[in-house]
């Protein structure tokens, strides 16, 4: 049940038809893996913990530099030299209380990634670098979890969400393989703070969509953000039953 206090916290959101006291009761039981506390993870975190997600698992190795405040909001001027896990631990608790944050301040690999998705209903991808999106793509796929995962570099940004449990989801290797060209980080080529922003509130919001259950995930497709001319575009992504790291789940 919902005490008094958390109808009257979440009341806004409870007021919404597709959401209502069932779909507080989902997010209040639901478990969250947030992998990056930066420019995406920041809001992610600071809407799921607002929203009354019951627990939030927090994966970040790295500490808070004063080049990350210009975007990473969920941190602030006297967190800088201080875990990212640790500084996200203490806006969130100040945020929300009834929440239950559970920190991984070590970077996931294989075996630890897939002993955490045992833990959660599921992963939001806020990382910046392939080789880490790739192994939570492949834990996922292996686990049956969702995954919500967003980017954003310069002005550009992009959002899709892939569900293993469904048969017609690709999964994030289906749609960028081994990966094209070199990549780049903000710190080479630089970023938007609003956009990051942005992105990792649509992330938030097709999160809620999953755990209580309503609306139209974005599944299936890819959401395309050019922030420089305020343009969004929408990509249909099949499946390719010959991937490596989900065909042999749908085979």
């Amino acid at each position: 049940m919902l005490s008094d206090q958390e109808l009257l916290r979440y009341s806004r959101q409870i007021l919404l038809p597709q959401i209502d006291i069932d779909g507080q009761l989902r997010l209040k039981q639901a478990r969250a893996l947030i992998v990056g506390l930066g420019g995406l993870g920041s809001p992610v975190a600071l809407y799921l913990a607002a929203a009354g997600v019951g627990e939030l698992h927090l994966a970040d190795f790295d500490t808070v530099d004063m080049t990350n405040l210009q975007r990473q909001v969920l941190h602030d001027s006297t967190q800088v030299g201080r875990s990212k896990v640790d500084s996200a631990i203490t806006r969130l608790s100040a945020l929300n209380p009834q929440v239950r944050l559970v920190a991984h301040r070590q970077a996931l690999d294989v075996d630890s990634l897939a002993a955490v998705l045992q833990q959660v209903d599921l992963v939001l991808d806020c990382c910046d670098n392939f080789t880490t999106r790739e192994a939570v793509n492949a834990a996922c796929v292996a686990a049956g979890k969702p995954l919500v995962s967003g980017a954003a570099i310069r002005l550009e940004g992009q959002l899709s969400v892939f569900d293993p449990r469904r048969d017609d989801s690709p999964c994030y290797h289906c749609l960028y393989g081994h990966g094209s060209e070199a990549e780049l980080t903000c710190s080479e080529a630089g970023v938007a703070g609003p956009l990051v922003g942005l992105v990792g509130s649509l992330q938030a919001l097709e999160a809620l969509k999953l755990l209580a259950g309503f609306g139209e995930p974005l599944v299936g497709r890819l959401l395309l953000i050019d922030a420089l001319s305020t343009r969004f575009r929408e990509l249909r992504v099949k499946r390719d039953p010959q991937c490596p790291v989900c065909g042999a789940r749908h085979g």
